[in-house]
């Protein structure tokens, strides 16, 4: 089987960020690199002993053992050495194979369920696929798609702003608490689809192993009962709080307005960017997201009176963020609670990966934050890490069983940071 290039595992360490902001001081943080030369990997998971899997956007699933050795599970169409391969799977612009998780029943059942986009119905989706695999975790034994209806922005849109796979979501996570299967999706630049009932874009759905409703989501009388919160935008991080399980999106904000949200069980995250709501007059391909009015050298602040990204004028009883970046928009993507006594004083603080471009003023992101927020999920304290390798665009953040902290970066690395 083919191996993947590893770089040398040779530590560097740096001291963790002291901090002026009322967040408890970190550990010193050592930076191992973990595989490199991958194309755009997008997501992580673990089993106990260490063996990683992970998606890379463009080509498809693969594993690191615990040994480093690495297989290449399920490639997409004309894919290069992968062990089983799936002609309707593609990439285009920000979709392709992005999350990833493990079934916690894992050792019996050997399934991982990955989140990718599919041309099997025109002109295509998103789906959740369940995959059983073969005992030498190679290849693919039994493909299930058991969400085929997330929606997908298709090539022949004429909208002005973004390309085709815009705004895709893609996050998915087993909660620890419930045991339920979690799937972020994003609002595909379709003005329409955060607050619609039926559309499952703009979405947090909560799902059993099959595809089915969780029993508890919540959602308003009509919706569609996979739905646990809406009215979302571009969420590309999902975790869980150590103790109560709530679940907290880490999310896109337009131009301003990161947000990391605590969510409950059928709540609005107040993204609604149709025309003619609270005020404001038409827009371009009736999606104002990126209205005229934000554009230019405007401060954010301005920009989100205009176009909020939690509308709690229209939505009094949306969900608030806890915390919105300091009102900008940075590419907010991967997000996970540290946990243990080796994070020092960010045990159990949410740490949170920027990848964003810096358009329109806005500065680059390329660094993790973390945040103390406060008990009832309404307010946070951040600090930033003093990061012990270079500034990345991170795309993705989770903790391995050893405690440390792995990272996947857009320039094709995926490294380890452990606390000391």
């Amino acid at each position: 089987m083919k191996r993947l290039l590893l770089l040398a595992a040779i530590p560097v360490v740096f001291a963790g960020c002291a901090t002026t902001s009322g967040v408890p001081e970190g550990p010193k943080l050592s930076h191992t690199p973990v595989l490199d030369k991958l194309d755009s990997p997008w997501d992580m998971a673990f089993l106990s002993d260490g063996t990683m899997f992970f998606t890379e956007k463009c080509l498809g699933l693969s594993v690191r053992r615990a040994n480093g050795n690495v297989s290449k599970i399920l490639g997409m169409k004309d894919a290069k050495g992968y062990g089983s391969t799936a002609n309707d799977l593609f990439c285009e612009g920000q979709a392709g194979m992005a999350g990833v998780a493990v079934d916690p029943n894992f050792q019996n059942n050997r399934t991982v369920y990955v989140y990718s986009s599919s041309s099997m119905t025109a002109p295509g989706t998103n789906r959740v696929l369940r995959l059983r695999l073969n005992d030498t975790l190679t290849a693919v034994a039994e493909r299930t798609d058991i969400v085929t209806d997330i929606p997908y922005k298709p090539r022949a849109s004429d909208h002005p702003f973004g390309g085709p796979g815009a705004h895709n979501g893609g996050r998915i996570r087993f909660s620890p608490g419930d045991g339920y299967l979690y799937v972020t999706t994003g609002d595909t630049h379709n003005g329409e689809v955060p607050q619609s009932p039926t559309r499952i874009g703009g979405k947090v759905l909560r799902i059993d192993r099959d595809g089915k409703a969780a029993p508890g989501n919540g959602a308003p009388a009509g919706f569609d009962p996979r739905v646990y919160t809406y009215g979302h935008r571009n969420p590309q991080g999902i975790t869980f709080r150590p103790g109560t399980n709530q679940p907290y999106t880490a999310e896109n904000g337009p131009w301003h307005s990161d947000e990391v949200t605590a969510l409950v069980p059928g709540g609005n995250a107040g993204w609604d960017p149709r025309p003619n709501v609270g005020g404001r007059g038409a827009c371009p391909d009736n999606y104002c997201g990126y209205s005229p009015n934000q554009m230019g050298a405007m401060d954010p602040k301005e920009r989100a009176a205009f176009m909020p990204m939690t509308d709690t004028r229209t939505y009094p009883n949306a969900m608030r963020p806890a915390w919105n970046n300091d009102g900008l928009s940075q590419g907010m993507f991967g997000a996970t609670f540290l946990a243990g006594p080796q994070w020092k004083g960010w045990n159990g603080k949410l740490a949170v990966g920027f990848g964003g471009i810096g358009i329109h003023g806005t500065p680059v992101g390329n660094r993790i934050d973390i945040l103390d927020i406060a008990a009832d999920g309404k307010s946070a304290k951040r600090t930033t890490v003093n990061l012990p390798m270079p500034a990345a665009r991170f795309r993705s953040l989770v903790q391995g069983p050893d405690g440390s902290l792995y990272v996947a970066t857009d320039e094709g690395a995926i490294a380890r940071l452990t606390p000391n």
